[in-house]
């Protein structure tokens, strides 16, 4: 018998119940390809994901402060706007990142978990030392010894 069958509410959408996205609102999100993969080892579709993540269509009017993106995970600091709430935009984020990433892999399929992490900020946060948290990603897995090696991050307060 498969427990989980008996156990409503699984997975993301019972993790988001009762949590709701503010407008105006900066959040620190992440979110992991599906099983870890390292898609993002490669520089060609790495560049693409980047890509998608710019695009104004898929942003809306929130507003991306910082973002890392690693082999096998992303970091983003949101603001969001008035239209799109968070669950909405991240879902529009990892869906033109993971077709564009899809394309350049020649497969199909998910490419992201479906769930993903938020941490909303306080106002009394300090969002340059949270962004500079995010960049420093690749220094603290070991990938670079400098931040300025490594190509796939942005932060709006440098």
């Amino acid at each position: 018998m498969d427990m989980r069958a008996s156990i409503p509410d699984r997975g993301h959408a019972a993790l988001r119940r009762g949590r709701f996205s503010l407008p105006g609102q900066v959040y620190h999100v992440t979110a992991a390809t599906l099983q870890r993969r390292p898609w993002f080892s490669n520089f060609h579709v790495a560049c693409e994901v980047v890509r998608a993540f710019h695009q104004p269509a898929v942003r809306a009017d929130a507003t991306l402060l910082a973002w890392v993106l690693m082999p096998d995970h992303c970091h983003w600091l949101l603001q969001t706007g008035e239209t799109v709430p968070l669950e909405r935009l991240v879902s529009r984020m990892k869906s033109a990142s993971g077709v564009a990433a899809n394309r350049m892999l020649a497969r199909a399929g998910p490419l992201w978990e479906p769930a993903f992490h938020d941490r909303a900020l306080r106002k009394e946060d300090d969002l340059p030392a949270v962004a500079r948290y995010i960049v420093a990603n690749p220094l603290r897995s070991g990938l670079v010894t400098r931040i300025g090696d490594y190509p796939f991050w942005n932060c709006v307060f440098l």
